[in-house]
């Protein structure tokens, strides 16, 4: 375990280090939660340790989350907001003023004020809580919405650009580097067949349809902490992918995540299905804050959940033929089952297009 006390003395606490624990179920970054003696009174602080070999770049990274909390607090202090900073995640800075300080190792620390009476949930367990997170998301986009300045770091080049996603699994096939093409032409097929929707959303950024906006790319449900006593959707975390993208990244993964009958690694596709009643408590929630979307955007929000999920798809298919070199593997052909379960839940997923835009339309 790394010195926490240490740590501590990096950042302006204004208090004293008593004790720190491993915190999180989260599996990239080390993350601490450290007790502080205040005036003989106990407070809490998350410590946290980049991980750089996942974010080759941590100090761009950090220059995003400070720049998004900074403005999402100020939105909300202007706001009058009575929680304001509870709604988001605020960066304690270091002695030099920065978000951020470097240990003597030259590993990235930061450190975030621990929010009390709050919890995440690893997985779904009912529609108030798809309700809440959607809203929760939404509430996040809005309150950065009018971010001026430069353009965000693009921290994780082409993350969402499913054509490009395809173009990968394209020189996969001819690489073919696990000598596993010849057992997977039916999963082949199947993507290219989709190849003009992997282009739709990208297209329409470039003409200017839809805009470009500030979005956060992890749109789990465990990124998200619901009030212990209320449930309500208090605040957005795990920050390092915001970047710039589109409003429907978003929402599509919230549906991918949120909207199938099984998990993401289920191998009878059989089973797989659309809960539509999932679906609506999304939309509602989502569009219940996301009052800043355009006509465009709205109009894809049911399409963004296919999309979503064959751009999954392609990149376990792709990992499944570069020889699971890139997501964790559990067992043998454990990328190949994910990537049949996402392609069975976009089949379902077309098939209840026409509902789940008539459920769009209703908000």
């Amino acid at each position: 375990m790394h010195d926490l006390r240490a740590i501590s003395l990096l950042f302006q606490m204004r208090a004293d280090f008593v004790e720190a624990q491993p915190f999180g179920s989260g599996h990239i970054n080390d993350t601490y939660c450290a007790w502080y003696d205040q005036a003989g009174t106990r407070i809490r602080y998350i410590h946290q340790r980049l991980n750089d070999n996942v974010f080759k770049d941590p100090i761009q990274v950090m220059e995003n989350v400070d720049r998004v909390t900074k403005h999402a607090l100020n939105r909300l202090l202007a706001a009058q907001h009575p929680e304001a900073h509870r709604r988001t995640l605020t960066c304690i800075p270091a002695w030099d003023g920065k978000p951020y300080a470097i240990d003597q190792e030259g590993h990235l620390w930061r450190t975030f004020p621990f929010i009390e009476r709050a919890r995440g949930y690893d997985e779904i367990q009912s529609n108030e809580q798809a309700y809440q997170a959607a809203k929760a998301f939404g509430e996040f986009q809005k309150l950065t919405a009018d971010l001026t300045g430069e353009r965000l770091h693009e921290t994780i080049p082409d993350f969402h650009h499913t054509a490009k996603r395809l173009e990968a699994l394209e020189i996969a096939i001819c690489k073919n580097l696990a000598d596993r093409a010849g057992g997977v032409q039916p999963e082949i097929a199947f993507a290219r067949a989709r190849a003009a929707d992997c282009s739709r959303v990208t297209d329409l950024i470039a003409s200017g349809a839809i805009p470009e906006r500030v979005t956060h790319n992890d749109t789990k449900l465990n990124n998200v902490l619901l009030d212990e006593s209320t449930a309500e959707g208090v605040c957005v975390i795990d920050l390092d992918t915001t970047m710039p993208g589109s409003a429907l990244y978003d929402f599509g993964d919230m549906v991918r995540t949120a909207a199938p009958t099984t998990r993401e690694d289920e191998a009878d596709v059989s089973q797989i299905g659309v809960r539509l009643d999932r679906f609506e408590a999304l939309v509602s929630g989502y569009l219940s804050a996301a009052t800043f979307l355009n006509e465009c955007e709205r109009s894809h929000l049911a399409f963004s959940g296919k999309l979503l999920t064959l751009e999954c798809g392609i990149r376990f298919l792709t990992d499944y033929l570069n020889g699971d070199a890139y997501f964790k593997i559990k067992r043998p052909g454990h990328n190949l089952d994910r990537c049949r379960n996402q392609f069975a839940f976009v089949v379902k997923l077309e098939e209840a297009m026409a509902e789940m835009e008539g459920i769009v339309a209703r908000y």
